[in-house]
């Protein structure tokens, strides 16, 4: 049987859902500049994918992680 007890909740945050949203809608723009030719499309997309990189860990930091006090236990 496995532990629930110390599961650390993996994408059970806003921080990792803000991550991974703002991941999906760099790539999704990204893929949309290269699909119709705009490299400006391409530009923004791929910032956005690189700035979703480290918004999990800064957003964990400011208190929108798994290990916030006000989470809720299940």
């Amino acid at each position: 049987m496995s532990n629930h007890e110390n599961e650390p909740g993996h994408g059970h945050s806003v921080a990792a859902w803000a991550a991974v949203i703002t991941a999906i809608v760099g790539v999704t723009i990204a893929t949309l500049g290269v699909v119709l030719p705009d490299g400006t499309l391409v530009t923004v997309g791929s910032v956005l994918t690189v700035l979703s990189i480290p918004m999990g860990p800064i957003l964990a930091k400011l208190g929108y992680g798994v290990n916030r006090e006000t989470s809720s236990k299940k």
